[in-house]
């Protein structure tokens, strides 16, 4: 089986994301230990900020640089997606997987796909290169479920 592209940026990018100084909380006590894993008290309520969901925050200092990572790493894609001129080989990866963690096989939906992607119906019909992608990716899962059966 081929090496996935996307896959393997995706988690690249994860394992820099899992290094990044991020506390997690869901009850005072998590709060708590949390809080003085990061050198402060509950008190220092004012030298945090929450980010993403689910219950994370982080030093007020070091969000420009959380925030600088998320845009590398958006253009990151944004590159592979560039650079993939064919729409076999990254784009392709990239819709290959998101239909398979988005359950594209029981709702047959993009939605949710596309809502990961950060890609709209528009985006898709004005890029040949991400309609080829899409359309390939949708018949390998096609395929492989007729496959199954």
């Amino acid at each position: 089986m081929k090496e996935n592209k996307y896959v393997k940026l995706k988690e690249k990018q994860q394992e820099e994301i899992n290094e990044f100084p991020i506390k997690y909380a869901f009850g005072d006590k998590q709060f708590e230990n949390a809080m003085r894993e990061l050198g402060l008290t509950v008190n220092d309520i004012d030298k945090v900020i929450g980010v993403g969901y689910g219950g994370g925050f982080m030093l007020k200092e070091d969000y420009p640089k959380y925030k600088e990572m998320l845009s590398r790493q958006y253009e990151e894609i944004q590159y592979e997606i560039l650079n993939d001129r064919e729409g076999t080989g990254f784009i392709k990866d990239m819709f290959s997987y998101e239909l398979a963690n988005h359950e594209y096989g029981y709702t047959r939906e993009l939605d949710e796909t596309l809502i990961a992607l950060g890609i709209t119906y528009n985006d898709i019909e004005e890029n040949e290169n991400l309609q080829k992608g899409l359309n390939l990716a949708i018949k390998d899962y096609d395929r492989a479920e007729e496959e199954e059966l």
